[in-house]
């Protein structure tokens, strides 16, 4: 199972290169990072998972882009809107990872959307500079927002990410960190585990069907 951070932002969008990401990643725990707009690679055995987020898009405009990395490897994000909106988006086959949950209506995540993501083995992200960047009523509404979606979590089993949304590598969290920031909203060392480890299981190949042959 490989620990991974599941959303890094290298330079142009932040000032520190993907390399540079990737070792200190390494440094502070883990095996992988998904770096947006960053082609796949690996540096010191550190591998890079390309990744890209949808923001601020119709449901047609997903599916566009959906077409374009198709079989790409791509790990794709979608920012969550509405409760239709992200209802719509957790069907598309393709879409890996519903992030921004904390920042939606409160409505915007219900039981049926839940289930809808357990089902189709989505992610829902938490992003962790909300925790260690945010101050006042914000922050505290993200930890109520995430406590919110962790209780479906731990009714229909849906996988959850843990990202640092970091755009420099002094924002990098060891995971030891994370560890402490996730007891914020209740998940426990098991729970961070699981979660760190689940972009490697939602990108994975589905299994070949076993035939039986007589």
């Amino acid at each position: 199972m490989k620990i991974t951070d599941a959303a890094v932002y290298p330079y142009p969008c932040g000032d520190t290169t993907v390399r540079r990401f990737a070792l200190e990643a390494k440094a502070l725990g883990f095996d992988s990072i998904v770096a947006m707009d960053t082609p796949a690679g690996s540096f010191d055995g550190v591998e890079v998972f390309s990744g890209i987020v949808i923001q601020d898009a119709l449901v047609k405009d997903v599916i566009n882009r959906l077409k374009r990395v198709r079989d790409t490897g791509t790990v794709v994000s979608v920012c969550a809107r509405d409760n239709g909106f992200n209802r719509a988006v957790i069907g598309l086959k393709g879409i890996h990872v519903l992030r921004a949950i904390h920042a939606a209506d409160k409505t915007a995540f219900d039981h049926v959307t839940a289930k809808m993501a357990a089902d189709n083995g989505v992610a829902i992200d938490i992003d962790l500079s909300v925790l260690i960047a945010g101050r006042g009523a914000a922050r505290q509404r993200a930890i109520h927002r995430f406590r919110d979606m962790l209780t479906f979590e731990r009714r229909f089993e849906f996988p959850v990410t843990l990202s640092s949304h970091a755009r420099s590598y002094l924002d990098l969290r060891a995971v030891r960190e994370i560890t402490g920031l996730c007891s914020l909203i209740g998940i426990d060392d098991t729970g961070v585990e699981k979660a760190l480890g689940s972009i490697g299981r939602i990108t994975a190949p589905p299994e070949p069907a076993v035939r039986v042959v007589s």
